[in-house]
């Protein structure tokens, strides 16, 4: 009974000599051992300043967006974009409107003439664009059905190319360039080419789009 009280008043006494050398031999920190420099620490200066990081901020950063794939959707929208920017309500320095940049005569020939609603309502905006889209694949079907599959100028040429330089140009343009191999091409005012678009646009599914030649808006009453 004896030796274990004298254990564990020897144990004890050994844990508090541990105890105060440690306190004793750690000298107090304070705020003076340390710059301002060296205690700020930033996130960016790191990353950057490191050539094996995964993320290299400026050359791998890009805005989020959904992926629409070659669908439908993300046909109209990669046009919608190329356009203007995805804007339903801007009008360009030659007077074409909304996000699919329809002129005006284009917007009378499928049902549309009140430019100032137009302009002013993103669901007029789209069944505009697939009306128009469904009008110049009628025009353009005989030559959908010759074309689609071959190659012009280096270019495989698919249907929702050319529904794609048929709105950047008009149906009839997009006729002259495919008969005649793609020796009679387009310029618009901005330098863009059909064979730009139908290079730009293809292998989207554009089945959804059906040929109408009376193709219209509906407009609500």
């Amino acid at each position: 009974m004896r030796k274990n009280i004298g254990s564990i008043i020897a144990l004890s006494l050994t844990i508090c000599v541990l105890l105060f050398s440690s306190f004793k031999s750690n000298e107090a920190i304070t705020s003076n051992d340390y710059s301002a420099n060296e205690l700020t620490y930033s996130i960016v200066d790191d990353l950057e300043s490191s050539e094996t990081t995964m993320f290299p901020l400026e050359k791998t950063y890009k805005p989020f967006s959904p992926t629409l794939g070659k669908s439908f959707i993300g046909f109209k929208e990669a046009l919608g974009f190329k356009e203007s920017g995805g804007d339903y309500f801007t009008v360009n320095t030659l007077g074409y409107l909304g996000k699919y940049q329809f002129g005006k005569e284009t917007l009378k020939l499928i049902g549309v003439y009140n430019l100032t609603h137009f302009l002013n309502n993103p669901e007029i905006q789209e069944k505009a664009f697939l009306a128009n889209a469904e009008r110049n694949k009628w025009i353009l079907r005989k030559d959908i059905d010759k074309f689609v599959g071959k190659t012009i100028n280096g270019i495989q040429i698919t249907e929702s190319g050319i529904l794609a330089a048929a709105h950047l140009s008009g149906p009839g343009n997009v006729k002259k360039y495919l008969r005649s191999y793609g020796t009679n091409g387009f310029v618009d005012a901005y330098g863009t080419t059909i064979q730009h678009y139908i290079k730009k646009f293809s292998g989207y599914d554009t089945s959804m789009i059906k040929p109408n030649r009376r193709a219209k808006v509906e407009l609500k009453a």
